[in-house]
C-alpha cells in the first residue's frame, strides 16, 4: 500500500479513484506520563511519554486509514492530511484522512 501527502504517487499513474478514506483513534494520557512531563518540563528537553504517545496514535490512524482504502480495493492513498481535536479532559482524537486509489 503506498501513501502519500501529496495528489499521486511519483511515477505513477492513477488508474482508479474510489474515494475518501479515513482513520482515527482517541487516546487519553497516562497520569504516570502527565507526572514524568510535569518533572522533565522543569529542566527542558523532550517529552519522550508524549512523543511515544503521539507515534503509536499516529500508526493506530494510518493503520485504519490503510485497512479502510484496501477494503476498497485501492492499492494507494493520496493527499493524507491529519487533524486532531480534544474530544475529553485529557483525550485527544487524532484523525487521518485522504483519497484512495489504485496506481500502475
Amino acid at each position: 500500500m503506498f501513501i502519500s501527502n501529496l495528489e499521486t504517487i511519483p511515477g505513477m499513474k492513477i488508474v482508479e479513484h474510489y474515494g475518501l478514506v479515513t482513520g482515527s483513534t482517541v487516546r487519553a494520557r497516562n497520569v504516570f506520563v502527565d507526572i514524568g512531563a510535569m518533572l522533565k518540563s522543569l529542566w527542558g528537553g523532550e517529552l519522550k511519554g508524549y512523543t511515544k504517545l503521539l507515534y503509536s496514535t499516529n500508526e493506530v490512524a494510518l493503520q485504519r486509514l490503510e485497512a479502510q482504502a484496501e477494503a476498497m480495493g485501492a492499492n494507494a492513498v493520496v493527499n493524507v492530511r491529519y487533524a486532531t481535536s480534544s474530544v475529553a479532559l485529557g483525550a485527544s482524537e487524532l484523525y487521518a484522512y485522504g483519497t484512495a486509489v489504485s496506481v500502475e
